[in-house]
């Protein structure tokens, strides 16, 4: 074989490594220049933008260049850009001539390509590095096409002061999109990159029309455009100072600065799914209630607006937006805010505990004075109803009856529950919150409160479209931007809720009465159906709504970011009307369909709301989750025995049995029936025995309301410095009987119909005697606290 010569080898590996440094010639990423953040909604258009980190307006690489554009930087700057090949050498040669002839720089030949090279460069341009960026220009002409390189030159041509970018010059110099400007406003801007420091808005105007002016004329002369429309865009004003950039959505726009990493999106940039038109009227509408609030100290609202069909964000405030008062901290995101929920999570713990068994939706629950382990829960009217059904409980937002429910579902059963349904700011042990989880005493978002009630709107709206299954799916929580849904089909037989139990909890939720004329709503067809929920959190620092249909679901928080509580700040008050306004920019739809077999037909006692016992006179049908056949049954119909007058109850050492009368009756504990008989007139107590008949065995006559037993008390002082006394209330079953107190084996007074006792015992162990005129006793035992025992 005939040996290579020596020399055409070394050529060999001369021409290779000049290929390969004209390959690796060009940096994988042209433009390592920080971009702002932009969020744009679901139209395209700009919501809210954040200068980027190097002070400048820059935005990332826009998917397509309005066709405008691209005719007049063509014809102002590369008339045959799709021409050549990063080099025109007909405009080079032309070039040179003029400034040769005009022994100065008059003209230039560099091509749209050898601009963006040297916009990436930004190093001066002496021969070498003009020679450079011919041969950058070539390689960036092989790896990109025209259109890209159209893209790289529109998003970082510099067009005057901080402004980089085709997209950030139509903003602070027009306020609009650039894809909506006129060929007068477009030529405007296609002139700027040419020398922005001496030619932009606010500066050299004259210059500047006429630059504009004569690429008008190029663009009709190049058939671009007609000459009257040309001549009519010259009369079009140039625009004066920049201007400032929208700011619709800042604080969406400073989550998504947080969350981009973990979100994985490589751009500074994202689509939401925010619908424009409602996030501009929603912050018009808070704005509105803000300026009123303000009056009353109450500096911050925020609202969000999820779709429950899609899982999409519509409307993200996080709050009223005013950075020039920084008193009023409105750069403070509440939806991200971890806030007590006052009575929101209280239809939680209603659809959980039908969802379990424990309840059926009528079934009533007591609502009279509660202490429990020093935890002594109030009504927000100060009052009690003894006795009320469930869904009532809820519509009404009563405490004391969210309490007994939660002491009967458990509260680390409920805990749980919450987890499960994606609340995720319980970060301490259930013992932490106790009862007080259900009235406010833990803390939520509202984005986890807003997300929580979309799932069971979502699980309702999927009955049919899963065929009575469960997707877990359902309670993940909304998305803010365009992404690939992968709606993953793992299909469940079971959830945290079932349709039937979250079908009666809406229910409920509907029957709350609403605030100012929307009370009236059932009486107009076009009414838009809302299941919603109010809360108010301790020392009135958070009013909340939450609201949902089929298709929506509203969340609303008032209150100041600090934690200042003000009088009046009341969900029903501050937070509702906002709801129904914003409920009012929405579309009506159907409400939600009946989970048809999801729900049973049993007989309910209508008087308890229990299923229906033996004694219970008054039997209905009603549909009910299937859970609740696993429900008591009515615990207060009994069998009694009366003379054959009525008027008294006997047994039989004192009556003979066929003399008798077998009635059943409605019989609460005398603390519930002592309450509910004021709200119920139509409530009869029990008579009483006939003289000379043996009370062994019967049921008892009195119950001691406040304290309960094993109670601990504390007695305050009073204003005036001197020991307070505590209140023992007791209720008896038959109306104008006596009761004779013993506080620790001594008679302290006697009671006769209305029983209360006002003592002020030393601290300690006691122990309290009722007697009643027929020898009836109850004993409970109680301790009052040493007040300076207990401060040491």
């Amino acid at each position: 074989m005939n040996k290579i010569p020596k020399a055409f080898l070394i050529s060999d590996l001369i021409c290779l490594a000049v290929l390969l440094a004209f390959l690796f010639s060009l940096p994988s990423k042209l433009f390592k220049t920080p971009t702002s953040f932009v969020i744009e909604a679901s139209n395209g258009n700009l919501l809210s933008a954040a200068i980027a980190s190097d002070g400048q307006w820059r935005f990332p690489v826009a998917d397509s260049v309005p066709v405008k554009f691209k005719d007049c930087i063509i014809a102002f700057e590369d008339k045959r850009f799709y021409h050549h090949f990063g080099i025109d050498f007909l405009a080079m040669s032309r070039a040179m001539g003029q400034n040769w002839k005009a022994k100065s720089v008059v003209s230039g030949g560099s091509t749209l390509s050898m601009q963006v090279i040297r916009l990436s460069r930004k190093q001066d341009r002496t021969v070498w590095q003009k020679l450079l960026e011919v041969i950058l220009a070539l390689r960036l002409e092989i790896k990109y096409s025209k259109k890209e390189i159209l893209g790289l030159y529109a998003a970082n041509a510099p067009f005057g002061s901080n402004v980089v970018g085709l997209e950030a010059a139509s903003w602070r110099y027009y306020g609009r999109n650039a894809k909506t400007l006129s060929w007068g406003e477009m030529a405007t801007l296609a002139v700027l990159p040419n020398s922005p420091s001496l030619v932009h808005p606010g500066k050299n105007s004259t210059r500047l029309i006429k630059k504009r002016n004569d690429l008008l004329d190029k663009l009709a002369k190049l058939k671009y455009i007609d000459q009257a429309t040309a001549n009519l865009a010259k009369l079009e004003p140039v625009p004066g100072k920049p201007m400032p950039l929208p700011q619709n959505a800042p604080h969406l726009l400073n989550r998504f600065k947080v969350e981009r990493a973990s979100l994985k999106i490589p751009s500074t940039r994202i689509t939401s799914t925010l619908d424009e038109n409602i996030q501009l009227k929603v912050n018009a509408i808070l704005k509105r209630y803000n300026n009123r609030y303000r009056a009353n100290d109450i500096n911050n609202i925020s609202a969000l607006v999820l779709n429950a069909r899609t899982g999409h964000v519509v409307s993200y405030v996080g709050n009223i937006y005013q950075p020039e008062n920084a008193d009023l901290q409105s750069h403070v995101d509440m939806i991200k805010a971890p806030r007590s929920p006052g009575s929101t999570l209280k239809p939680l713990l209603y659809a959980s505990m039908i969802n379990d068994g424990f309840i059926l939706p009528h079934t009533l629950v007591p609502d009279i004075p509660t202490q429990i382990a020093g935890y002594s829960p109030q009504n927000y009217d100060l009052g009690y109803d003894g006795a009320i059904a469930a869904d009532k409980a809820l519509s009404r937002s009563l405490n004391i009856p969210a309490v007994k429910m939660l002491q009967q579902y458990k509260y680390e059963r409920f805990y749980d529950k919450l987890k499960n349904l994606g609340i995720g700011t319980l970060n301490q042990p259930a013992d932490h919150y106790g009862l007080s989880l259900i009235l406010g005493g833990s803390e939520v978002t509202m984005w986890d409160l807003a997300n929580t009630y979309m799932g069971m709107v979502r699980t309702l709206n999927h009955f049919n479209t899963y065929k009575g299954l469960y997707n877990p799916e359902d309670y993940k929580p909304a998305r803010y931007f365009n992404s690939e849904n992968k709606d993953e089909k793992d299909y469940q037989r079971t959830s945290f809720l079932d349709h039937g139990s979250i079908w009666a909890t809406f229910n409920a939720m509907e029957e709350v009465m609403r605030p100012g004329d929307e009370g009236l709503w059932e009486q107009f067809s076009s009414s838009q159906r809302v299941a919603w929920k109010t809360g108010t959190s301790f020392g009135f620092r958070d009013a909340w709504a939450v609201g949902l249909t089929p298709n929506y679901v509203v969340c609303i928080w008032v209150g100041n970011a600090d934690g200042e509580g003000r009088p009046g700040l009341i969900g029903i008050e501050a937070a509702a009307p906002v709801l129904f306004d914003i409920f009012r920019l929405l579309p009506n739809g159907k409400w939600f369909e009946t989970p048809a077999t999801k729900l049973k037909k049993i007989k309910i006692c209508k008087q308890s709301g229990y299923k229906a016992g033996e004694y219970c006179t008054n039997v209905t049908e009603e549909l009910v989750p299937v859970a609740g056949e696993k429900t008591a049954v009515c615990p207060f119909h009994k069998l009694v025995h009366l003379d054959r007058t009525g008027a008294f109850r006997v047994t039989d050492q004192c009556e003979s049995i066929t003399h008798m009368q077998h009635k059943s009756w409605f019989i609460l504990p005398p603390a519930m029936e002592y309450y509910y008989k004021i709200k119920n007139s139509d409530y009869k107590s029990l008579p009483p025995f006939k003289d000379g008949c043996d009370l062994s065995g019967g049921n008892s006559v009195m119950e001691v309301i406040y304290p309960k037993n094993n109670a601990i008390v504390y007695i305050p002082l009073e204003l005036d410095g001197t020991r307070g006394k505590i209140v023992i209330n007791a209720a008896h079953r038959n109306s104008g009987s006596k009761i004779y107190w013993h506080i620790d084996n001594e008679y302290v007074a006697t009671t006769t119909n209305f029983h209360q006792l006002a003592i002020s015992p030393p601290s300690g162990k006691h122990t309290l005697t009722l007697v009643d005129e027929n020898g009836e006793r109850l004993v409970q035992v109680f301790t009052v606290l040493d007040k300076e025992r207990n401060n040491k």
